[in-house]
């Protein structure tokens, strides 16, 4: 059952997304590679010691629940009972699809996510996801019984080194928590988009992304903001957070700064044209597979636009000397005390039901900026409202 404090409505073209990253320094710990099993089809039974159940995706626009071993932790290692997950709906539906280019599935990969993203089957699934919240169960006794988020996929337990665990400060409810990601990936595009006193920026697109980078942005003396989104819904959500929000055709130009999380090429190219001379784009979509056309012959060139990606793998580099991931994401949990940013999390689903439920999204039947996942152990009060 859908649980959501607004009417679902339909996903117009989709929303941008990022590979997540690593939350301590050096290698991933616990990283697979190759080709899994997957373990063995199964109704969720969750809670039996040494038994863990994940989602998996099977094939294009397939999905089940499968149980599999869970292993003791070890020295260093933490088990997590988890509460909630939260579903990254640009890069889970390009897996969820199929839409991964071969090119750079191996640097999309999830720290935790098992499978080749090219090809799931049945035979080699694939694990993904990264927003997990849940409380460590057993591990190093500083972490004993704290609330903690993981970069791991839809899955009710799993243990991990405790290195890639990262409490949730006091004040910020679980399910919110989910969100870390989607905020990590907003502060790194502003490091990289460095806006200025007074700039006149614009956010294309309303989705999760896009809403981290509006809520972000509502706090900096900025000489104007908008956020441009064709779609009501989407749009209400945006203007919940204090922002102002236009219709694409209806949004100011001579932009200093646009940051684009649309994922179209109708976005990007309206990014454009709204710049000033000179001004810069910074691009935060994930199209997968998908080819965009954008007139770059008209105010690309003319007006000498910059077009630059910011992907959160990596460190921006205005801070990467400074900063580590760990930092970064401990920064992104901070930020999630503000209570405007529960407008991004209203509808969730049980466990059991979310390989229904990635269905819906593709579909567009069910919309929402972060679908919440809500594991057994979840509060049933933890919910906005």
């Amino acid at each position: 059952m859908v649980t959501s404090g607004h009417a679902p409505a339909p996903d117009p073209g989709g929303a941008g997304a990022a590979s997540p990253s690593v939350p301590a320094d050096g290698e991933v710990p616990g990283r697979a590679g190759g080709r899994a099993s997957g373990g063995s089809s199964a109704s969720p039974s969750p809670g039996a010691r040494g038994v863990a159940t994940a989602y998996w995706t099977t094939g294009p626009g397939t999905g089940e629940l499968r149980t599999e071993p869970l292993p003791a932790p070890g020295d260093g290692e933490a088990l997590v009972e988890v509460l909630h997950t939260g579903v990254s709906r640009g890069s889970e539906l390009l897996v969820h699809r199929g839409g991964v280019p071969a090119r750079v599935a191996d640097l999309m990969r999830a720290p935790f996510g098992v499978g080749d993203l090219r090809a799931p089957t049945p035979e080699a699934p694939v694990k993904y996801g990264y927003l997990a919240v849940g409380v460590v169960a057993e591990g190093p006794p500083d972490l004993l019984g704290r609330t903690v988020f993981c970069l791991h996929p839809h899955q009710d337990r799993f243990v991990v080194p405790a290195a890639a665990l990262v409490p949730v400060p006091d004040g910020v409810p679980a399910r919110r928590a989910v969100l870390a990601g989607a905020v990590e990936t907003a502060l790194n595009a502003l490091w990289d988009a460095g806006p200025r006193l007074g700039d006149r920026v614009a956010v294309v697109g309303a989705g999760m992304i896009g809403c981290s980078v509006a809520a972000l942005l509502r706090s900096f003396p900025l000489g104007r903001l908008q956020v441009l989104e064709p779609d009501p819904a989407r749009a209400a959500v945006a203007a919940s957070l204090g922002v102002d929000v236009v219709a694409p055709a209806d949004a100011a130009d001579g932009c200093d700064l646009v940051l684009h999380c649309s994922a179209t090429g109708a976005g990007l190219s309206r990014g454009l044209e709204l710049l000033g001379d000179e001004g810069e784009l910074v691009e935060l979509s994930w199209y997968g597979d998908r080819e965009v056309s954008v007139a770059l012959g008209a105010d690309f060139h003319a007006r000498r636009l910059v077009v630059r990606a910011s992907q959160v793998g990596a460190v921006a580099a205005s801070r990467r000397a400074r900063r580590t991931t760990r930092e970064r994401l401990a920064l992104a949990l901070e930020l999630l005390r503000d209570d405007a940013l529960d407008a991004l999390v209203p509808v969730s689903v049980p466990l059991a039901e979310l390989p229904a439920a990635l269905v819906s999204l593709a579909a567009g039947e069910l919309d929402a900026p972060c679908l919440v996942v809500d594991h057994p152990l979840a509060d049933p009060e933890d919910r906005p409202a």
